[in-house]
């Protein structure tokens, strides 16, 4: 069998296949180095989102709600290693302590348990318990069925066919067809308590005020709305990564000048993308800004229903054509890098596209002049966006500097403004769904971490949402042959040469509104120490600890 835990060579180091890329723009960076022989200090976090993340196990609130919910308080079966800012997160054995695919029949994959692991409440991790949080995900005849977690994964993992406890340390999982990528897509699963369900009367509401993982942190009280105090696991199984905070409290902070008001007021210790206008008076007052490149897009991703004026590509090369990324840039103070692409150039799957995204606007009004549109006829598009959230970065002004630029090529440019998480939920349906339907477009970001994540749940054509993140129903008939092949070849270069055709193609479909890639600010107090900010959407919190 073709071995795929920490020792096979799919995930080892130097290996350029099937492991995350991530494009080294800057250096690796680490924060305020320092050493903690035991736990010290309470860390207070300012987020970007309105609400406490769902505690269940399987968080809303999108990759903030991974960050801060997820992989605090729960693992994976498949984690990542977050420890080096200086090159690209490799997964590295959770739950599992290594994996295969059986390649009489690569649809079946067997995890193989690490022994000894404990829930927050005493209960064991095991098959069971694995099956068991499989149930509460894909099987609503199952007691624990959960909708409202099942509806949290099953867009990022639609794949699984079927699941068994093979015995107490292995589990067996069935996806529908071949699936390359599938060792990627199992990180988003999470694991929480079968027995801390029962004890709180099999009522998933009561199970997110007292939830119960294996993660590092366990969970001392929610406030909703609030606040969410996570406390040390000194019993975490990682002994390598049992924190050294002695707290770690987090709080729903969405607008981005609150949140740096809050830090320099030392109401919080670490702010998440602070206000770019307010960076030169944070490093004033000796906070410390972090940065690198992580696996990021912000776009807008157009609706292709009948009818719609985005499917006419001289209107979505206008759009493109029309950004100037140089000036947004210089808006957020250079937290940001242009995109010309879902990939950013240097990365294996960038290709060679023969469009090329760039400041144009004379180009951009020439295109909408042959589409029919013009100063007699103005393009009229609406695009829903959201005031905060994860990977958003400063969604109303950089919208309302969009909307100034498309102005001056006569598109008319208007916005359905809401709340992120209520965003989210308008993206998980579809441009198809009735709640939809005047709206053109959605800004919504997202990650490239692989390749299912990148390219499968954008654009193939069977992951239209709800069952991808196909939301406005693009279709290329090359791209989805393509995209096949690349998930059931498990040869990494070709894998990454079929991929670098679908991304050309992409750009050249100018498939989306490709605007930026986000480069992680983060605005810390000088007592932060230890933080390494790694190349991903996920911070690794264990390593962090507060001087006097």
């Amino acid at each position: 069998m073709l071995r795929c835990g920490r020792l096979g060579p799919r995930y080892r180091a130097g290996n350029a296949g099937l492991r995350l890329r991530v494009w080294a723009l800057i250096a690796g960076l680490t924060l305020l180095s320092g050493t903690a022989a035991d736990a010290q200090g309470t860390l207070r976090i300012g987020m970007t989102v309105a609400d406490i993340p769902s505690t269940t196990g399987q968080p809303d609130q999108g990759m903030e709600g991974y960050r801060f919910t997820g992989y605090t308080i729960y693992d994976s079966l498949v984690n990542w290693d977050l420890s080096r800012a200086d090159v690209s997160p490799m997964l590295r054995p959770g739950l599992a302590l290594s994996w295969e695919a059986d390649p009489a029949d690569r649809r079946r994959w067997r995890f193989h348990l690490r022994p000894g692991v404990r829930f927050h409440d005493g209960s064991a991790f095991d098959a069971d318990a694995a099956v068991w949080n499989l149930a509460k995900i894909y099987d609503k005849n199952a007691p624990q069925f959960d909708p409202r977690q099942s509806g949290q994964v099953i867009g990022r993992l639609s794949a699984i066919d079927g699941f068994r406890a093979v015995d107490l340390a292995t589990v067996e999982i069935t996806t529908h067809d071949v699936d390359a990528f599938f060792p990627y897509e199992i990180s988003y699963v999470l694991f929480s308590s079968p027995a801390q369900w029962e004890h709180e009367g099999r009522d998933w509401s009561q199970v997110a005020l007292h939830p119960s993982g294996t993660g590092p942190f366990r969970v001392e009280s929610v406030e909703p709305r609030q606040r969410l105090m996570l406390v040390r696991n000194a019993d975490y199984w990682d002994k390598d990564r049992i924190p050294k905070l002695d707290r770690l409290i987090l709080r729903p902070v969405p607008e981005a000048t609150t949140r740096t008001s809050a830090l320099l007021s030392h109401q919080i210790d670490w702010a998440e993308a602070p206000a770019p206008d307010n960076l030169a008076q944070l490093r004033a007052a000796g906070m410390a800004i972090v940065q690198n490149v992580y696996p990021h897009l912000w776009p807008y991703e157009p609706s292709r229903l009948p009818g719609s004026p985005w499917n006419d590509i001289r209107v979505r090369q206008a759009v493109n054509l029309a950004i100037d990324r140089d000036g947004l840039t210089e808006l957020l103070a250079g937290t940001m890098k242009a995109a010309t692409g879902y990939v950013p150039e240097g990365s294996p799957w960038y290709g060679h596209p023969k469009f090329h995204i760039r400041y144009d606007p004379d180009e951009a009004r020439r295109l909408l002049k042959e589409a029919g549109f013009g100063p007699d006829k103005p393009l009229q598009l609406r695009v829903a966006i959201s005031t905060s959230g994860s990977g958003q970065m400063q969604p109303l002004a950089m919208n309302e500097f969009i909307q100034q630029n498309l102005a001056a090529v006569g598109v008319e440019l208007q916005f359905d403004v809401l709340e992120w998480e209520t965003l989210r939920g308008r993206r998980r349906v579809g441009a198809q769904a009735p709640v939809n339907k005047d709206v053109g477009a959605i800004n919504n970001s997202y990650g490239s971490i692989d390749p299912a994540s990148t390219f499968v749940r954008q654009f193939a054509s069977w992951m239209d949402a709800p069952a991808g993140f196909n939301w406005g129903q693009f279709r290329d008939a090359e791209i989805d042959d393509w995209l096949r092949a690349a998930q059931t070849n498990f040869v990494p270069a070709e894998q990454d040469a079929l991929l670098a055709k679908v991304h050309a193609k992409v750009v050249d479909q100018a498939a989306y509104v490709f605007v930026a890639h986000d480069l992680a600010s983060r605005a810390m107090t000088k007592q932060v120490r230890g933080y390494v900010q790694a190349q991903s959407w996920f911070p690794e919190l264990t390593s962090v600890f507060m001087a006097e």
